[in-house]
């Protein structure tokens, strides 16, 4: 019985280890703005990768990243997300918002496309531009 049960944890334990996780993938890079300014202690960044291949559809989000504004600008971004999403013959582009209790204050007004084929130089550098 007992040989058995080793038997079955040995078997179950190359089976786990046999699973490769998730491979992910990173862009990592750094927004700013030219404007010579301090952002309030409020403020949030959010970044995303976002497929943008279809016209008339909403792009689809590959990964994102909000959260606070730490310091001053160029303020660093890092997506992770899964290559197994990325698609031959799909666009893809990076979003940058810089926002405050839910205003938006800058924005990228640029496309700002990726090849996600390791090409990319990193850091990345988004440029965003003051809402009016």
């Amino acid at each position: 019985m007992k040989k058995h049960l080793m038997l079955f944890c040995a078997a179950l334990l190359a089976a786990c280890s046999s699973h490769e996780p998730a491979r992910q993938a990173q862009l990592e890079g750094e927004v700013f703005y030219l404007q010579r300014i301090a952002l309030p202690p409020a403020a949030t960044l959010s970044v995303s990768l976002q497929d943008v291949s279809l016209m008339d559809a909403p792009a689809v989000t590959l990964a994102s990243q909000v959260g606070p504004i730490k310091g001053n600008v160029p303020l660093p971004f890092r997506l992770s997300y899964d290559p197994a999403q990325v698609k031959p013959g799909h666009r893809y582009a990076l979003s940058a918002r810089i926002k405050l209790d839910g205003k938006l204050l800058f924005v990228n007004t640029e496309h700002h496309g990726v090849l996600l084929d390791g090409s990319d130089p990193q850091p990345i550098r988004v440029k965003v531009d003051p809402v009016r």
